[in-house]
């Protein structure tokens, strides 16, 4: 029968206590005291009896007082400890920590483990200061360094100190090999965004562009970068800015298509907006379409039952919400042609759909799988940066969009 981390320490825990009343067994008989290990053995006999009788913690209680810590038996004292903190007691693993670190004979290795073990409780229970504390001391002890100084950037994280999270994480890189260019560069655009909401569009400017330096793919930056030339009214500035994130991940483009055509608007560059829709137009067509070009299809049908016979082939092909909608929306199109009653009841098929996709996510993190209506640059769930993108319904009916602005080229 196979035995959980629980239950191989209670096994364990009697074992050191015996180990330590009988080590302080034979130091008192060094010095012809015979009363304390009989102190002691009563002790351990009212732990095992606590243990006997299912009172665990009453036994824990009594084993970790009479296991004495020392290098032999800090081991089992660590996995406790460890074990409290993934049970969610982070109390108790604090406490018996804190223990550990406070006995002077312990080596320099064993004390470091118990720093490194008592940061972790402290994160867990959210003290960050303390946390802070123990990690930095850690961060110059090879061992520990690059677990130390993930654990900084995450607690500058949680207390959004950009600035301290963009040094660390230069130093982590620097340290573990790890590439931190892409998360330095987001640190960077949160600056950004604190500056921009401050109104100091200038220095909102100035990080951004230590973001790209940082990292040249950062499609955040870029798309920022556009709605600050916008509001300054450097439209042409922001076409650019735009323009540019089809080439750092063109999976983005539905997140900067409106935008950009604003701006090339604006700007007076309808040559530039053509260009760029047929740029977004021929990428999609080269990379595979995210969605159904089925507007151009419908438009050569004539036939109202042909073109019910090609909805029903689609249907089967493509059990899809997105692609079903997409596909009533070019129905319309063709509303003269239709029987009365098959148009009233598509059109009502439409709606219904209409009000489906309006409460559907529209990003989703292909990291964790985290769905939202709402683009985040860091996961809410996994906290990971960069990894929530568009979904294909929401690329699919950008793409849409673009085909209906081209019109029939």
């Amino acid at each position: 029968m196979a035995i959980d981390g629980t239950s191989l320490l209670f096994l364990l825990l009697p074992l050191a206590a015996a180990s330590g009343w009988w080590a302080a067994r034979q130091r008192y008989r060094s010095r012809d005291d015979a009363e304390a290990p009989s102190r002691l053995s009563s002790h351990y006999l009212k732990g095992m009896n606590y243990l006997i009788n299912e009172q665990p913690d009453k036994a824990l209680e009594v084993f970790i007082y009479l296991a004495e810590v020392d290098n032999e038996t800090i081991d089992t004292h660590l996995a406790l400890g460890a074990l409290f903190r993934r049970r969610g007691e982070v109390d108790r693993a604090i406490r018996i920590h804190q223990n550990i670190i406070a006995r002077p004979t312990l080596s320099q290795a064993h004390r470091n483990t118990a720093l490194f073990e008592l940061a972790q409780d402290y994160l867990r229970a959210g003290v960050l200061d303390r946390a802070e504390t123990l990690f930095s001391e850690l961060q110059d002890q090879p061992v520990y360094s690059a677990d130390a100084l993930r654990a900084l950037v995450q607690i500058y994280e949680q207390e959004k100190d950009w600035s301290r999270a963009i040094a660390v994480a230069r130093r982590l890189e620097r340290v573990s090999g790890q590439p931190m260019k892409a998360v330095i560069a987001q640190y960077y655009c949160e600056l950004a965004e604190l500056q921009m909401s401050g109104g100091s569009p200038r220095k909102a400017g100035d990080y951004l562009r230590r973001a790209l330096i940082a990292h040249r793919g950062c499609v955040r930056a870029s798309m920022l970068q556009g709605d600050l030339a916008r509001e300054s009214g450097d439209y042409s500035a922001a076409a650019r800015a735009y323009r540019r994130v089809l080439d750092q991940d063109m999976r983005y483009f539905s997140e900067v298509m409106d935008g950009a055509r604003e701006s090339f608007g604006r700007s007076g560059d309808f040559r530039g907006e053509r260009a760029f829709l047929r740029e977004i137009a021929l990428r999609l067509q080269r990379n595979g379409d995210v969605g159904p070009a089925e507007r151009g299809k419908l438009m050569e049908m004539t036939d109202p039952s042909e073109i019910v016979r090609h909805f029903r082939q689609y249907v089967h092909e493509n059990p899809d919400v997105d692609g079903i909608y997409e596909f009533l929306v070019a129905l319309e199109d063709h509303a003269p042609v239709l029987p009365d009653g098959e148009q009233a009841a598509l059109e009502s098929v439409r709606r219904g759909l209409g009000h489906v996709l309006a409460r559907t996510d529209h990003y989703r993190c292909h990291n964790c799988g985290f769905s939202g209506r709402q683009l985040h640059w860091q996961c809410p769930s996994c906290r990971a940066w960069g990894s929530v993108l568009p979904t294909r319904d929401r690329m699919a009916a950008a793409a849409s969009s673009c085909r209906s602005a081209l019109g029939n080229e």
